[in-house]
């Protein structure tokens, strides 16, 4: 795929000798054709021509050629469809068998899409650098601690540490279930119901 750009303020892409009708392509090119990149290429990727897949990457390489360019800082959502044409290449020439020992003659043709893009008129001129500024502001930048500054934070993380508040004395209900457990380890057992039934039986 050769790539060339042109002398004007505009930017194309080339693809050559693509193994497709120039007519069917032209039925795909007249759709994008004055549209912005952004929805060109939501046309190409609903489109139901196989042809679309070729006009895409074609339409891509445009793209990547205008933000390759250090001259023009421009932005790949910004831009138009200036241009979009299809010329027609060589055909190759095959042929099938017939009745009677007949032959017809098989026609693959192909064609060179061509798509060239210019800036948005709609757009300000200064749009344009604005996302890459964006994006060079939200980088977090890098900071150096020095070795008194990490002193420092670690007195503060103690001080921290001493005036925390203590454990509030409530005991909480799972404390509460707890403690017959810690009583039958001290030694305090309670008397079965069943010894006291007995002694006052004893004493009647």
């Amino acid at each position: 795929m050769a790539a060339v750009e042109t002398q004007r303020k505009s930017v194309r892409a080339q693809a050559k000798y693509v193994h497709s009708s120039a007519r069917k392509a032209r039925l795909v090119t007249d759709l994008i054709r004055g549209r912005s990149v952004p929805e060109a290429r939501t046309i190409l990727a609903f489109s139901q021509r196989a042809v679309a897949k070729d006009v895409e990457k074609v339409l891509r390489s445009a793209v990547a050629n205008a933000e390759s360019r250090p001259d023009l800082h421009w932005n790949g959502d910004d831009l138009v469809v200036q241009v979009a044409y299809v010329d027609e290449g060589p055909t190759l020439k095959r042929f099938r068998p017939r009745a009677r020992g007949r032959a017809s003659s098989i026609r693959k043709r192909m064609c060179h899409i061509t798509v060239e893009l210019a800036p948005n008129p709609r757009v300000p001129a200064g749009a344009a650098t604005a996302p890459a500024a964006a994006r060079a502001e939200r980088r977090p930048k890098s900071r150096t601690i020095e070795p008194s500054q990490a002193n420092e934070g670690e007195s503060q993380a103690s001080v921290d540490a001493e005036n925390s508040p203590t454990k509030s004395t409530t005991e909480t209900p799972q404390a509460a279930k707890e403690q017959p457990a810690s009583e039958a380890d001290a030694g305090v057992v309670e008397k079965p119901k069943a010894s006291r039934r007995k002694k006052t039986e004893g004493s009647e």
